[in-house]
């Protein structure tokens, strides 16, 4: 891959409002599974989370321990400035690949795993793994298009190929297409609930 995806390369396409991915709203399927839950005290992390729409939504629904990662700075500030509500010190600039001081009950995946390099989907499912506790659960949606890029973000991919990548450290709840997807993404998105093995 020819470009770097690092904290600059990100923060500059967030900076330049260049992020056609961004739906300005909580991704519908997940604000469905949002609905249902029933534990507010849960540990959350959404990594990745570029503007965090989905953490905003939970926030302002009661729920008291959402955390955001993302190496770049910019979409950080934006759920500040839209969310004062959430807590400022759960707001965690860093690798993803890097965090290693905190377990969570539920990790949310939206447009994280499509915007990293390829060669480590297999490392984020492993990682995804490490961060939860017994029994958590890696709830999202994935892209199942295979019209995306080769070369920069969002990245394609296909539910058979993710599912060779966890096999052996999640056992699915859920892996289907979406049924309520935004019409823009009807039919390409995968909804994912999957329990640490």
């Amino acid at each position: 891959m020819k470009q770097s995806l690092n904290a600059k390369y990100w923060d500059n396409r967030y900076l330049d409002n260049d992020s056609p991915w961004d739906m300005g709203q909580v991704s519908p399927p997940l604000k469905v599974y949002f609905d249902q839950l029933i534990n507010k005290d849960s540990s959350i992390l959404i990594p990745g989370a570029g503007n965090a729409y989905e953490a905003e939504y939970l926030v302002k629904n009661g729920f008291t321990n959402v955390f955001v990662c993302d190496y770049a700075a910019a979409p950080l500030q934006n759920l500040l400035q839209r969310c004062p509500e959430i807590k400022a010190e759960n707001l965690l600039l860093e690798d993803f690949f890097k965090m290693n001081n905190k377990k969570f009950d539920l990790i949310i995946e939206q447009t994280f795993f499509c915007a990293i390099d390829p060669s480590l989907r297999k490392k984020y499912f492993e990682k995804m793994n490490e961060l939860l506790n017994t029994n958590g659960k890696l709830v999202g949606l994935l892209f199942n298009d295979m019209t995306l890029n080769d070369d920069k973000p969002p990245f394609k991919g296909n539910m058979e190929e993710y599912k060779a990548y966890f096999k052996d450290i999640f056992k699915i709840k859920v892996y289907e297409t979406a049924y309520n997807s935004l019409k823009p993404r009807a039919g390409r998105e995968l909804f994912i609930n999957l329990v640490k093995i």
